[in-house]
């Protein structure tokens, strides 16, 4: 159990480094990134551990990386191009 918490924080850390060096233009801070990519990975094993029980490492590992891509892609901001915003037809 402590392996598996340990490789899914490692995973996350991995994660949140590639997309931080991969977009770093469209990302906040860089702590803030390391952060939620390992925060995301620690409740995403625990969540799939939870679900189906000990014994699962591989599909705890898998969980713990859909849930970091997805806590970090919240992180993303969009790109310098301006939104343009229509007002409601009255």
């Amino acid at each position: 159990m402590i392996l598996e918490a340990l490789g899914s924080a490692v995973l996350g850390l991995v994660l949140a480094w590639a997309a931080a060096h991969r977009l770093p233009h469209r990302l906040p801070a860089v702590p803030l990134v390391y952060s939620t990519g390992i925060a995301g990975a620690l409740f995403g094993d625990f969540v799939t551990h939870s679900a189906l029980g000990p014994g699962s490492t591989l599909p705890s590992l898998l969980g713990a990386a859909i849930v970091s891509v997805a806590s970090l892609s919240l992180l993303l901001r969009p790109t310098g191009r301006r939104l343009r915003r229509r007002s409601a037809p009255a």
